[in-house]
C-alpha cells in the first residue's frame, strides 16, 4: 500500500512539480487542499524557518507526513529582494504577473552585467508534527533577470528569469527539462536520497 504524505501548499505548480518529482517514490503525493488545511501565517525570516512552520501545520491538521517547499527568488542588485517574500513582493493579493511587472520596474535601470539572481528552494520533510528532526534540503539555481518576459512554461518568476546556458528563461524550458537544472529539482534529488535512505 502506497504511503499517503501531504504537500503543504496550496500553489498548483509547486504541487504539480512536486507530485511529478516524488513518483519514483511509493508516496501518493495529496495537496493540503483536499483536507481543508487552513493557511498559516508564515512568519519566519527564513525559507527553512517558513518550511518548517507550513510542513508542522499541515502535519497537525491531517496527521500524515508532510512535505513543505520554501521558495524564492534573490536579486543581487536588490540585496536579496524580493527573498522570502517572492510571493507577496506586490501585495497580500500578489499575482505571479502583478510581482513579475513589480520586478521589471525596479530592475528597469539596472544594466545587463549586475542582474544576477538566484532562486533558492528549501523543502522539509516532517514524519508527524512534533518530528524532533526533520529532513531540511536546499537547492539554488544562479541566473539573470532578463529585461522582458519569454515563455508559456513554469510559474512564478520563470518567464524572466534567464538561464544564460540554455540561452532562454526558465519558462522556456520544458517541465522535465526544467526540474534537472532548478532549486526545487535540485533539493528534491537530496530529499529523495534521505527519504530512501531513511524511511521504510
Amino acid at each position: 500500500m502506497r504511503k499517503k504524505v501531504v504537500l503543504a501548499t496550496g500553489n498548483k505548480g509547486k504541487v504539480k512539480e512536486l507530485a511529478r518529482m516524488l513518483s519514483c517514490l511509493d508516496f501518493e503525493v495529496l495537496p493540503q487542499s483536499e483536507f481543508d488545511v487552513t493557511e498559516v501565517a508564515e512568519t519566519g525570516t527564513t525559507f527553512v524557518e517558513n518550511a518548517i512552520i507550513k510542513a508542522r501545520h499541515a502535519a497537525k491538521q491531517t496527521g500524515l507526513p508532510a512535505i513543505a517547499d520554501d521558495s524564492g527568488l534573490a536579486v543581487h542588485a536588490l540585496g536579496g529582494e524580493p527573498g522570502v517574500y517572492s510571493a507577496r513582493y506586490s501585495g497580500d493579493q500578489a499575482t505571479d504577473q502583478s510581482n513579475i511587472t513589480k520586478l521589471l520596474d525596479a530592475m528597469a535601470s539596472i544594466p545587463i552585467e549586475k542582474r544576477q539572481a538566484k532562486f533558492l528552494c528549501v523543502l522539509v520533510f516532517m514524519r508527524h508534527a512534533d518530528d524532533p528532526r526533520p529532513i531540511i534540503c536546499q537547492g539554488e539555481w544562479c541566473g539573470e533577470i532578463a529585461t522582458e518576459q519569454q515563455g508559456e512554461n513554469g510559474f512564478g518568476y520563470d518567464p524572466v528569469f534567464w538561464v544564460k546556458e540554455q540561452n532562454c528563461s526558465s519558462a522556456q524550458l520544458s517541465p522535465e527539462h526544467k526540474n534537472t537544472l532548478s532549486h526545487r529539482g535540485k533539493a528534491l534529488k537530496l530529499l529523495l536520497t534521505q527519504l530512501q535512505n531513511q524511511i521504510g
